[in-house]
């Protein structure tokens, strides 16, 4: 039931258009099952009328009155013939509005629940998107969004519609008469049995099915993000027996669905054929002892057709409805995570030169601590490196800027207050962060460059791209800013994205830029002009790095170890205190490299 009004909370934005969709079905519904009444008029008052027999009592007996015509008249015919075909083109007019508007209720239900899962996964932080895998978020957005909203667009809208006919042809069966009923109510039971003996089965099946094509979209989605890796291996065979293996699983349990949904049609079936044949013996039975006339015949076995598939309908529709309440359930459970990132209620703006300071700052996942007690000191404008080896903190400090992740003790302040006070759209947008994994759009270098601001302008643009170092090879694309980049950038070489998502940290122009590992794949020249650039700014500049060249001239260097600043001070002030730093300045500069500024110089 959690998941029935989790979904009604999106549904009940479209209940005056659902109930004017079910007046709509109810009229059509109206217009059909006058059609059996008409036709048996047609057949006892024009056909085959007997004027010994009593006159029947039916809801329309009013037109055999003789006032409308009379019997075995053409006058009379034209008149049934007349409202047959009008209740026929009526029933077509309202199914047709009932469809457009229920499926257009259905529509915007999906699209709402898209945009709320798709939102939830750009507002939960790291830790949380990391126990969801990509095939599993991908389903979750798309297939089970689609999957739920039918439950409640076309699967109820089935249920309306199968126990108002069951109702009103069992009320018109009880007005011909009352023993034309004792088939329909002896086969109901079968159904429920059935019914509940294969939901129990079909459930745990469509949560398998589920499953499996989440671990498909993932391997699909892996092989996308991993095809350089796979061709340069040679894994192709491997990676095609991964998804081959998955692809068998999902083919293994649709299967296994047919099968159980093959073996409910045949058993309900063949409760509907049992149905019609013994109404038919019944209805029989009446007419040839007099109890009904012939039409009845014709007119009983309509509605005990309809009775017992509208029946049939309810029993399949629950059992399909499983696979949407396995959906809704994903989608339910998803978007009530919590992010461990909680955004805060304030108003609180920054200053244009935010003053940053670590205190004692500890952040731990899982037991293991990747800081400790972190204290750092940074006024607007300072220039501040990070250096230590993998593992030791450097990314974790840097992202906690921004409460990627959340300091577990201690705390990060900006302008004297905890970062934890400012909404969190206001406190990113003082950061402009350029990672060492280079993501591109799918889209032109000039979107790319201008994502954080669309509507700024060309010499904007290509201003960030000059001072990235980025402005030369963009010219020699073959549409120079209008070439479409593939995503993740696929076409670029590493250095080429990099200097891209530095062009898109400038155009930013946050007043902290932080650069993590952000010249790994930069040659030294190139490097160095590009760091030349960006320190020419006010903006406070924060640098992650490996390479000591890439923070040499920066006002305060830090050296972390397994989470704990180590050593701290300008480079010359390290490398006189001997330490881990001087030894790493030792490693890279035996070949002279620091000192090569002509390497890559043309590579601009």
């Amino acid at each position: 039931m959690s998941v029935f009004r989790f979904g009604f909370a999106y549904w009940k934005k479209y209940l005056p258009y659902s109930f004017l969709s079910k007046l709509f079905s109810l009229i059509a519904i109206l217009c059909d099952l006058a059609l059996p009444v008409l036709s048996a008029g047609i057949i006892d008052y024009v056909i085959a009328y007997d004027e010994s027999a009593p006159p029947a009592q039916t809801v329309i007996s009013f037109l055999f009155t003789g006032q409308y015509g009379e019997p075995m008249s053409w006058k009379l015919f034209l008149v049934l013939a007349a409202l047959f075909a009008a209740a026929l083109l009526l029933r077509i007019v309202f199914v047709y509005a009932k469809n457009n508007l229920f499926q257009w209720c259905g529509i915007q239900m999906e699209n709402k629940l898209r945009q709320d899962t798709y939102r939830k996964l750009l507002e939960l932080d790291a830790g949380t998107i990391a126990r969801y895998n990509m095939g599993e978020l991908l389903t979750t957005v798309n297939r089970d969004t689609i999957l739920f909203k039918e439950l409640y667009s076309r699967m109820l809208m089935n249920i309306f519609d199968a126990v108002v006919v069951t109702v009103i042809a069992t009320v018109m069966l009880a007005l011909f008469d009352w023993r034309l009923l004792l088939i329909p109510v002896a086969v109901a039971p079968l159904f429920v049995v059935s019914l509940i003996y294969y939901l129990k089965r079909v459930r745990a099946v469509f949560k398998e099915i589920r499953e499996s094509y989440s671990q498909l979209n993932l391997a699909v989605q892996e092989n996308i993000d991993a095809v350089r890796i796979v061709r340069s291996f040679a894994g192709e065979e491997t990676e095609m027996k991964k998804f081959d293996k998955c692809n068998a699983r999902v083919r293994e349990l649709n299967d296994k669905h047919v099968k159980i949904s093959a073996r409910f049609d045949s058993v309900t079936t063949a409760f509907q054929q049992i149905g019609y044949v013994g109404t038919v013996v019944i209805a029989t039975f009446l007419v040839l002892n007099g109890y009904a006339y012939l039409g009845v015949l014709t007119a009983a076995t309509t509605y005990v057709t309809k009775i017992i598939s509208q029946i049939r309908t309810v029993s399949r529709t629950c059992f399909m409805m499983q696979n949407q309440l396995v959906s809704g359930g994903r989608i339910k459970r998803f978007i009530s995570e919590e992010s461990a990132v909680s955004d805060a209620p304030s108003a609180l703006v920054f200053s244009p030169e935010p003053h940053i300071s670590i205190e004692n700052l500890s952040v731990t996942f899982a037991d293991k601590a990747a800081l400790k007690n972190v204290t750092l000191d940074i006024p607007y404008g300072r220039r501040v490196g990070i250096m230590g080896g993998t593992g030791s903190g450097k990314s974790v400090l840097l992202k906690s800027l921004c409460r990627t992740f959340d300091a577990t003790g201690g705390r990060i302040a900006l302008d004297g207050k905890d970062v934890k006070e400012y909404p969190l759209e206001e406190l990113r947008k003082e950061f402009s962060y350029v990672f060492q994994d280079v993501f591109l759009f799918s889209n032109t270098v000039d979107a790319n460059i201008a994502f954080s601001d669309p509507a700024c302008g060309e010499e904007v643009v290509s201003a960030a791209a000059e001072r990235a170092q980025a402005a030369r090879f963009i010219a020699r694309l073959s549409e120079g800013y209008e070439t479409i980049v593939g995503e993740r950038g696929l076409g670029l070489s590493g250095g080429q994205k990099q200097r891209l998502s530095v062009a898109r940290a400038i155009v930013k122009n946050a007043p902290v830029l932080v650069l993590d590992d952000a010249s790994s794949a930069l040659d030294m020249a190139t490097e160095k002009r590009l760091l030349a650039a960006l320190k020419e700014t006010r903006s406070t500049l924060l640098i992650a790095a490996h390479r000591v060249s890439s923070v040499m001239d920066c006002d305060e260097i830090i050296y972390l170890q397994d989470g704990e600043i180590t050593e701290r001070g300008t480079a010359e002030e390290l490398i006189a205190l001997n330490g881990a730093f001087a030894a790493v300045y030792r490693l890279q500069t035996s070949d002279g490299q620091l000192d090569d500024s002509s390497y890559g110089k043309e590579d601009l």
